[in-house]
Parts: C-alpha cells; sequence; structure tokens
C-alpha cells in the first residue's frame, strides 16, 4: 500500500479541494470532511488509470515545496491518503475464523448480494483505506 500526500483546502462554505503535489492534474472535491477520503481514493484511481505508475515522494520532500508551502500558508492542511493499485488478478487464499463470526459474514454477504469473498475483499479495502 502506498501513500500519497494531498493538501485540503477550503474557501469560505464550498466543497473542500484536493489536490496532490506528486501527481500532476490529480484532484478531487469533497461536499464535507467525512467524504474526503472517498473521493481522495475515486481521484487516485481515475489518475492511475491514464498515467504511468509514480512512485509517493516522501513527506519531507512534498513539504519543501513551495506549492505546498504557498498553501499551507493560505489554510490548507496535508492528509496522508492511503492508495493500493489496481490489480485485478485474483489469488486463492486460505484463511481460519471463527465459526461464528465467518457465519455472520456469510450471512451479511447473502443478504447484499455478495459472495464470501466479495464481501472479505469489500471489508478489508474499507478498512485499510476508509473507503
Amino acid at each position: 500500500m502506498r501513500y500519497y500526500t494531498a493538501i485540503i483546502h477550503q474557501e469560505g462554505a464550498s466543497a473542500y479541494g484536493l489536490t496532490f503535489p506528486d501527481l500532476p492534474g490529480c484532484f478531487a472535491a469533497a461536499d464535507s470532511w467525512d467524504a474526503i477520503p472517498a473521493a481522495a481514493t475515486e481521484a487516485l484511481d481515475l489518475w492511475f488509470e491514464d498515467q504511468p505508475d509514480v512512485a509517493p515522494m516522501s513527506l519531507s520532500v512534498v513539504r519543501e515545496r513551495k506549492d505546498v508551502t504557498d498553501g499551507l500558508a493560505a489554510g490548507g492542511v496535508l492528509l496522508l491518503v492511503p492508495y493500493i493499485p489496481a490489480d485485478t488478478a485474483v489469488e486463492r487464499i486460505n484463511v481460519k475464523l471463527e465459526r461464528g463470526l465467518l457465519r455472520a459474514i456469510d450471512e451479511t454477504a447473502k443478504g447484499r448480494g455478495m459472495t464470501r469473498s466479495a464481501f472479505l475483499a469489500s471489508a478489508t479495502r474499507r478498512e485499510l483505506i476508509g473507503v
């Protein structure tokens, strides 16, 4: 998992704007603070669909950039955004779970029209990146 730094800014009562200093042209907007993780993840997913793989800059390097210091001076804040690069290859694994937990997973997955695997992947992604 990688972490990209976003600058979050807001002018007045407008939506929150997000830009990623190490990913030119990657930006997002969120109507509330709680919506920022989903907006950031979607922006990263869309950016990497058409762009080459870019390793994130370290936080210390990002903090030294003039555009970042200007953004922070204007009231922006930095946020490290976790990103899991897309890899659609499926891999079979063997996992041990408590029987009661497994029943709860299966019931919930069935109620949502999901497979056990899809439910576990979704729950894991939400735990790792908050989306």
